[in-house]
């Protein structure tokens, strides 16, 4: 078998939008170092209405945004602001702290807009998780992009195929955005001892068995895996090397639970840097609904 595990993913209303969580799962805290893994949208946006995500904290990772459709607004409290369009990356790593908002950009509101892309988050080795923290905008045309076999692959983060994607990270890491025409094929060759496949559309099949979509298939490890489609289709690979356990409460990360209650302790009694010209945030909850079952 070439899939290890099939996760079906947990629909998470966003208020105005909504994403599809398969990071963290049951029996499946990460894979490889990416520990939070969402498939935003796609949500139609009508006029006067946009996301907005008001200021919050991160500590010990990494954010990625990535877009197939859309635009949202970064600002962070390093003074950062940057739009992200579809096939540009946002990696904005957190180190010892940071905050940020995401907001459909003033241009976007109003008129009807869709929003549709993926969010994940990266641990930082237990070494860099109190680097300091830093953004930066990966505009699509730096990232390599090529076409075989009737697909044509974007290397968001790490090293396939002979390429190299010009994101700086301390692990190893692979992180693609395949878009496969019918008939069309690739491998994932075995250069990293975890990976799994997210089926963003229907109509693909990983070694000839299909996969309905929206699911993350974690790929048995060892094993070359074939992905093919049998009509237009789109898939995301992850991968990368395990970092270990860490802990997980609201946005917070971390290999030390001490770190997360100084973290509480620090946006609860505002000591995070602000993000500039924002005046909004959102508060500390009292209580996190989604369980962390690695605490």
């Amino acid at each position: 078998m070439a899939i290890l595990q099939l996760i079906e993913p947990e629909i998470k209303n966003l208020g105005g939008s909504f994403a599809r969580r398969s990071l963290p799962y049951p029996n499946r805290q990460m894979v490889g170092p990416f520990i939070f893994f969402d498939h935003l949208g796609p949500s139609v946006m009508p006029p006067n209405q946009g996301i907005d995500v008001r200021p919050h904290p991160h500590i010990n990772l990494a954010t990625v945004t990535y877009l197939f459709d859309g635009a949202l607004m970064h600002r962070d409290s390093l003074g950062t602001v940057q739009e992200i369009k579809p096939g540009a990356v946002n990696w904005m790593t957190a180190g010892k702290g940071i905050v940020h908002s995401e907001r459909s950009p003033d241009s976007d509101r109003h008129k009807e807009t869709t929003i549709h892309g993926i969010q994940t988050w990266v641990a930082l080795p237990v070494e860099n998780e109190e680097t300091d923290p830093k953004f930066i905008h990966y505009p699509a045309e730096t990232l390599p992009t090529w076409e075989e076999n009737g697909v044509v692959i974007k290397l968001i983060a790490g090293q396939i195929f002979g390429y190299t994607s010009p994101v700086d990270f301390f692990s190893p890491i692979l992180y693609l955005d395949g878009v496969l025409s019918a008939n069309a094929h690739f491998t994932i060759p075995t250069d990293y001892s975890e990976r799994a496949v997210y089926s963003v559309t229907e109509g693909l099949r990983i070694n000839d068995e299909p996969i309905e979509q929206y699911r993350l298939a974690i790929l048995e490890p060892g094993d070359q895996i074939s992905v093919s489609a049998t009509a237009p289709a789109r898939c995301i690979v992850i991968g990368g090397e395990p970092l270990g356990t860490r802990y997980k409460w609201w946005n917070f990360v971390s290999s030390r639970p001490e770190r997360i209650e100084q973290a509480k302790a620090d946006w609860r009694n505002s000591r995070f840097a602000t993000v500039p010209d924002e005046t909004e945030f959102i508060p500390l909850p009292e209580v996190v609904t989604e369980a962390n079952p690695f605490s």
